[in-house]
Formats: C-alpha cells, sequence, structure tokens
C-alpha cells in the first residue's frame, strides 16, 4: 500500500482538537483511513459491527469489485481461469503469485500427488465417530487432528515449515473428505492414486470401490476441477477471517484451517448450496414444477418468512461471475449424465427462468449465484448434499493457506484484538 495525497480529518462538536489520519491506496479498490493510532489519540474505537466498513489487513491475493460483477486471484480474472486452467495451478498462482511455467506445474502436480496419503491412524480416529455424524463435524475434527501427525512442520516462523504444511493440507484435503463420506455410508476407505489428476483421483476416492475398476468420465472430472477453481478463495470472507484471526495467535496452521472449516460450516456461508438443495427438495414435496409460481410469489411476500437460496450476493450487486462458468457447467454435466428431464433439476431451471425475467427479481439483482449452479452439479455427480460444505472445504483451503501464510509473512501483523463497545451493568458491589 501506499500513502495517499490527502488526509482524512476527523473533528468533535464536542471542542475536542481535531484528529488527522493518514489515508492509504492499493492497486486497486478504495482507499482506506488509516485509524491504528485513533484510541491512542481519543480515547475513542470505531463501531463497525462486521467490519463491513474495515480493512483489517492489506492482502495481494484476491480481489472483489462487486458493483462490476469482478472476481481477480493475483490479477487474473476468474473467468480465464476458470476455463483455460486447472485447480493446482491456481493453488499455485494463490500461493507463490504468479502461474506456473510448464515446468513448475509439472514439479508442482508432482509434488502434491506425492502427499495425498495420510496416517493410516487417521482411519481408527475416524472410527470414534458415530456412522451418521455430519462430515462437516467429521471433518473439521480430522483436520484439527493432522497437528498430531504433522508435528514436523508446525514452526510458522520457518519459511519451508509453512510450505510443506500448505502443501500437505491441499494434498490431503480431499482423501479426508472422500473418508467422511465413505465411513458414513460404510464402504472402504480408497486410497489415492498418483496417477490421476486432482479432481480424478477425488471422484476415484469418493465412487471407486475394490471389487472393480473405477473409470473417471472426463466431463464430471472437469466440473469439480472448475468448482475446485470458483471457491478456492474469496478476499476476506468469514471463514477466511477466521482462519487469519485464529492464525494470529501462533497456532499451528492445520489448527486455523480447522477452524476455518467449523466456520464454513454455518448455512450462512458454505452451507449455501446445500440450503439451495434443501429448497428444491422442499419444492419438491409441495408439488413440484406447478408450485414454482406460488412459492416464488411466497418470497415476494416479506411477511411470509419464505427465502430463495441461491439467489443473489451480499458482495456482487450484480451478476455473481462465477454463476455464469457454473452455468455452462451445469448445463454439460446434465447433458453428459442424461439428466437434462430429471424432475428436480427442471424445477431448478423453472426457478432460474422467474428469477432471471420477473421484475421483482431482476430489479433487486437476484440473479442466481454460484451455489445455486453448483449445488445442482454436485447432486448431479452423486456427492450427498450433506458433504457440499465438504466439497468447499477441499477448494478454499489453499486461499486459506495463502492467506493464513501472507498474514504470518506480514511484518505488521500482530494477534487479532477487536474492540467493543460495551453496553452492560457498570461496576456494582454485593451486599453484604
Amino acid at each position: 500500500m501506499k500513502l495517499a495525497d490527502n488526509k482524512a480529518t476527523l473533528s468533535f462538536s464536542n471542542g475536542s482538537p481535531s484528529i488527522e489520519m493518514p489515508v492509504y491506496s492499493g492497486s486497486v479498490g478504495p482507499d482506506v483511513i488509516d485509524i491504528r493510532k485513533l484510541y491512542g489519540q481519543s480515547g475513542m474505537f470505531t463501531y463497525d459491527p462486521g467490519f463491513l466498513s474495515t480493512a483489517s489487513c492489506q492482502s495481494g491475493i484476491t480481489f472483489i469489485d462487486g458493483d462490476k460483477g469482478e472476481l481477480l486471484y493475483r490479477g487474473y480474472p476468474i473467468e480465464q481461469l476458470a476455463s483455460h486452467g486447472d485447480f493446482l495451478d491456481t493453488c499455485y498462482l494463490l500461493l507463490k503469485g504468479d502461474l506456473p511455467n510448464t515446468e513448475e506445474s509439472a514439479s508442482f502436480h508432482k509434488l502434491v500427488n506425492n502427499h495425498t496419503m495420510v496416517n493410516e491412524q487417521m482411519q481408527f480416529f475416524l472410527r470414534g465417530f458415530r456412522r451418521d455424524a455430519h462430515p462437516m463435524a467429521v471433518l473439521t475434527g480430522l483436520v484439527g487432528a493432522l497437528s498430531a501427525f504433522y508435528h514436523d512442520s508446525t514452526d510458522i516462523n520457518n519459511p519451508k515449515h509453512r510450505e510443506i504444511s500448505a502443501i500437505r493440507l491441499i494434498a490431503k484435503m480431499p482423501t479426508l473428505v472422500a473418508m467422511a463420506y465413505k465411513y458414513g455410508v460404510g464402504q472402504p476407505f480408497q486410497y489415492p492414486q498418483n496417477n490421476l489428476s486432482y479432481s480424478g483421483n477425488f471422484l476415484r476416492m469418493m465412487f471407486g470401490v475394490p471389487c472393480e475398476e473405477y473409470k473417471v468420465n472426463p466431463v464430471l472430472e472437469r466440473a469439480l476441477d472448475r468448482i475446485f477453481i470458483l471457491h478456492a478463495d474469496h478476499e476476506q470472507n468469514a471463514s477466511t477471517s477466521t482462519v487469519r484471526l485464529c492464525g494470529s495467535s501462533g497456532t499451528n496452521p492445520f489448527a486455523a484451517i480447522a477452524a476455518g472449516v467449523a466456520c464454513l460450516w454455518g448455512p450462512a456461508h458454505g452451507g449455501a448450496n446445500e440450503a439451495c438443495l434443501n429448497m428444491l427438495d422442499d419444492i419438491q414435496r409441495m408439488g413440484g414444477i406447478s408450485k414454482v409460481g406460488e412459492f416464488m410469489e411466497q418470497v415476494k411476500d416479506k411477511n411470509s418468512g419464505v427465502k430463495l437460496m441461491g439467489f443473489g450476493h451480499r458482495v456482487y450487486k450484480n451478476y455473481d461471475p462465477r454463476a455464469k462458468l457454473m452455468q455452462e457447467t451445469c448445463n454439460e454435466v446434465l447433458a453428459e449424465l442424461g439428466l437434462e428431464n430429471d424432475p428436480l433439476f427442471q424445477l431448478a431451471k423453472a426457478l432460474e427462468k422467474i428469477a432471471l425475467e420477473d421484475e421483482y427479481f431482476v430489479s433487486r439483482k437476484l440473479y442466481p449465484n454460484v451455489d445455486f449452479y453448483s449445488g445442482i452439479v454436485l447432486s448431479a455427480i452423486g456427492i450427498p448434499v450433506n458433504l457440499f460444505t465438504g466439497i468447499f472445504s477441499l477448494a478454499r483451503t489453499v486461499g486459506w493457506i495463502a492467506q493464513w501464510n501472507e498474514m504470518i509473512s506480514d511484518p505488521e501483523y500482530k494477534i487479532g484484538r477487536p474492540r467493543q463497545l460495551y453496553t452492560g451493568a457498570t461496576r456494582r458491589e454485593i451486599k453484604a
């Protein structure tokens, strides 16, 4: 960041002296007012619930322009990366700052593929969970437990250790997600195969069984790879901020990423595509396509309490740039699997049509977002709804670890310590 030419002046109506604060500019996006010395100079804090107007850090990883509907990874538009790249090359970009050349790409792919196995003891750790446990509960425990098995790379002040832990997390997360799924359905775990792609390997670990050879469908492989790319990072969202805040205490990276997984579990964050599919199931039980119009009218009624999931976005004020790419992928997957006429997916298309044509939704820019289409794709592939957020965690791990590493490398980083506006009881005494 660089110092802007202008300064901000804060004045007070009670006669207290004004305070001048520096203004900084990033490479793109709004300028920021530096309030770090505000408390020392005025004895006051700022009040910003949810930190919606506060930059908690400086970062060079991801940039979002919600008004334009733009998402950049290290300066590259998401649509270009999703159309022309693969997930591991995107991981390299997020971790190192530039896309790899041919040699670097091959080396990085090999490095990740060689670390996909997890310690055999993790199988016994899994067996401590109930079979019907939510996969996110299992995954939170498994990721946190990695620090017990790989404590040789937890010195956060050692850049080499940080690199090793990053590779381990990216490589092992698909294995853990697949293990959580297999455990829940009572099938034997499938070991990873290093000759397969990142996404192809995950599909095999999910759906392969020892009694027959599993052949990776290239259409599904590419669809899953695109989902991973589109969800790899998304600036300072709730889970990323959680990873940074947790990591700011100096804890090991596995614990910090486990905190991110736990945060992502929330329905307002990573659980959005799961909530979308549950909404479609509810409409289907109500009567299916014939009830879509009635359902959308209920959505318009603020007093009905009915919410439309998978449409609109709190950051993107126009179209979610990831949604168009996911829409194309959705159509490709449904065509490949012959599911164009499946009742649930026909229902989703009917919802999409109304949202894109009805003035109520168009005027409010409630367009289908990435969660709407990714939920349909994941369901078509055969991934159960309760594992959707686990897939999201898998994809977002690289973003979390890149953000965590950036924070640790920043000489200005401090342990997070948000302030508060206290509104409770003032000091009082216990009566003898």
